[in-house]
Order: structure tokens, then C-alpha cells, then sequence
């Protein structure tokens, strides 16, 4: 069974995409066969300095292999090192409808936030995005709520190639129909000053970073919101800031959420944050110390990407080489 995902280099990773994606990324390279990619094309949709760029997609690596992505139990690479990505992406534009584009959720919502910016890239987005799944002839893709709709169209285009072009010999379907694997528990960390919003690195301010430092983890955990009362209590409809950073413990302790109410009952919010904060610094200080020791080893994270490039062209130039073959196109 083989598992696909990718992260976009646009900055430092937060407790919120760790929790609800790379956490199950190291938990899934120890029972599948893991292809994980720094999603540079897809990056660009927004305009972007190269050298800012460049600079992000090694940090990304730097900050990955940190946080306990290895190497040799998975494929890690940059996404526009392996050419198949761009030339499937073309071949899957000519069988995907535009009014298919136009109805996706993520679309019109970018088309409203870059209004100066509505570029080509934003509506053919998922179009790449169904290129990089098929291309590895994936079997599950972990995603969150979010991003269901864009791997239900990667289903249905797989599904009309494989009707359109699977009768031509070799006789048989190209690509594998993607299933998504969603973690329910952790998969959406709310931001700190805002608990009814996703955490997002479009509001810096609300969001915890993997690897920032204990004074800024201890004034972000002591300045978030909480709701009226003193109770430490999960309920998400009333009080969703302390269900938020209940969710919080529980995840970076392993405690169960019913273990720390009881606890901290009858303690208060002040003891709670500061609890949490000691925790979060405790937990986070390995991945500050390792970030900082891949970062100073740039061949070692050059030769890790290269490694990766390789492994992953293997498989992208096996699928390519069938689906040309399916489409008539030449091949000498």
C-alpha cells in the first residue's frame, strides 16, 4: 500500500500541520510504503522571491528530517525535480472539464483572497494535484476535510482515463482510483487568538511553531484565548478555546482528555496554560536541536533530496512510459 503527500515550502511548519499531518507521516513510514514530496509548483501560485524560494524548500527539508522523516523508510524529494509532474499535469488537463475546476470550494475561495493574482495556476491547481497522486499509483492519501472534494476529482479523472484510454493495448486500467486516509482526532488545531478558526500561517500571531523558541511558546500559551469560566472542560460548542488547547495536551502528552480535566479541576486556566507551556517547550526542544544540525549540513540535506529525486523518478517514468504508450504519443 503505498502513501502520498505533499507540503508546501511557505514558511515554518506549526503545531497544527504537524499534529494533523506530519505526525501520521512518521507513524506511516514505519508500516507503508511513503512517498513524501516538498510541493514547490504548487507554491507557486502565489508570487514568490527565488532566492526566498530556495531558502524555504531547504528549511522545509532541514525541519522535516527534524521532526523524524527518515530517508531510508521513506522517499522524500522537491516536487519540480521529477519532470513527470508538469507533463502529466498537461496530458490530465486535456480530459478534465473547466466547469469541474470552477466548482472547487479551494478555488473560488483563493480567487476572492488574491484578487490581484488570479492566475492560470490557482483554477489548474488540483489538476497538478491529481498528477502527483496517479503518477506514484497511489493507494492512500492522507488529507483533511478540506481537501476531500480535490481527491474525489483525482478519482474521477483517473476513472474517465482509464474508461478513455484503458481499451488500448497494453489492455487494463493506467491508473489506481486513490483512497483518503483522514485522522479524525488532532486533524484541525485551532488558531490561539482565535479558536473558532483553522491554525494558519496567514495569522502568525495565533499560530505555535515547531520550532520557535521557549519564551515566544510560554507568551503565545499564557496570551490565548479561553472563554468565561474557570473550568478546564472539553466542549467544543461552548468552550472551544480550552477544548483547543485541551486537544493540545492531550496530543504532545498521550494523556487522554479526560485524565487532564481531572487534573487540573478546580485549578484554573492560569495553572493549565503554564503546564502546557512547560510541556510544549519539554517536547519541542529535540526537534530546535536537530533542525539546527541538518541545517548546518547542506550537503547532507542536498544528497537526502537528490536520493529522493532518484527513487521517485523510478516510479514516475514506469507510469509515464505506460500512459504515453495509452495515448498514442512517440516514443522514440
Amino acid at each position: 500500500m503505498r502513501v502520498l503527500s505533499g507540503i508546501q515550502p511557505t514558511g515554518l511548519i506549526h503545531i497544527g500541520s504537524y499534529l494533523g499531518a506530519i505526525k501520521h507521516w512518521i507513524e506511516l513510514q514505519e508500516k507503508k510504503e511513503c512517498v513524501f514530496f516538498i510541493a514547490d509548483l504548487h507554491a507557486l501560485t502565489v508570487l514568490r522571491e527565488p532566492k526566498t524560494l530556495q531558502k524555504d524548500i531547504f528549511e522545509l527539508a532541514a525541519e522535516l528530517l527534524a521532526v523524524g522523516l527518515d530517508p531510508k523508510k521513506c522517499i522524500i524529494f522537491v516536487q519540480s525535480q521529477v519532470k513527470e509532474h508538469t507533463e502529466l499535469t498537461w496530458l490530465l488537463n486535456t480530459i478534465t472539464p473547466v466547469a469541474e475546476l470552477e466548482r472547487m470550494t479551494q478555488y473560488k475561495t483563493k480567487t476572492k483572497q488574491f484578487k490581484k493574482n488570479v492566475n492560470a495556476g490557482l483554477l489548474n491547481y488540483p489538476v497538478l494535484q491529481a498528477a502527483d497522486i496517479l503518477l506514484y499509483q497511489t493507494n492512500l492519501v492522507p488529507v483533511g476535510k478540506d481537501q476531500l472534494q480535490h481527491l474525489e476529482l483525482t478519482r474521477t479523472i483517473a476513472r474517465k482515463f482509464n474508461q478513455r484510454f484503458g481499451r488500448y493495448p497494453p489492455a487494463g486500467p493506467i491508473f489506481i482510483e486513490p483512497k483518503a486516509l483522514i485522522t479524525e482526532i488532532g486533524a484541525k488545531i485551532m488558531a490561539l487568538t482565535e479558536p473558532k478558526k483553522k491554525m494558519s500561517k496567514s495569522f502568525p500571531k495565533s499560530c505555535l511553531y515547531l520550532f520557535d523558541n521557549p519564551k515566544i511558546i510560554r507568551e503565545k500559551i499564557m496570551t490565548a484565548v479561553t472563554d468565561p469560566g474557570k473550568e478546564i472542560k472539553y466542549n467544543l460548542s461552548k468552550k472551544p478555546g480550552i477544548s483547543n488547547l485541551l486537544t493540545i495536551y492531550n496530543l504532545f502528552s498521550g494523556r487522554t482528555i479526560k485524565e487532564i480535566e481531572k487534573e487540573f479541576k478546580g485549578k484554573g486556566y492560569q495553572i493549565f496554560k503554564e503546564k502546557l507551556a512547560q510541556l510544549l517547550i519539554k517536547k519541542l526542544e529535540p526537534f530546535r536541536r536537530k533542525k539546527k544540525e541538518f541545517e548546518l549540513n547542506q550537503a547532507f540535506l542536498e544528497k537526502t533530496l537528490e536520493d529522493g529525486r532518484k527513487r521517485a523518478q523510478v516510479i514516475a517514468e514506469k507510469t509515464m512510459k505506460n500512459v504515453r504508450k495509452k495515448m498514442g504519443l512517440s516514443s522514440f
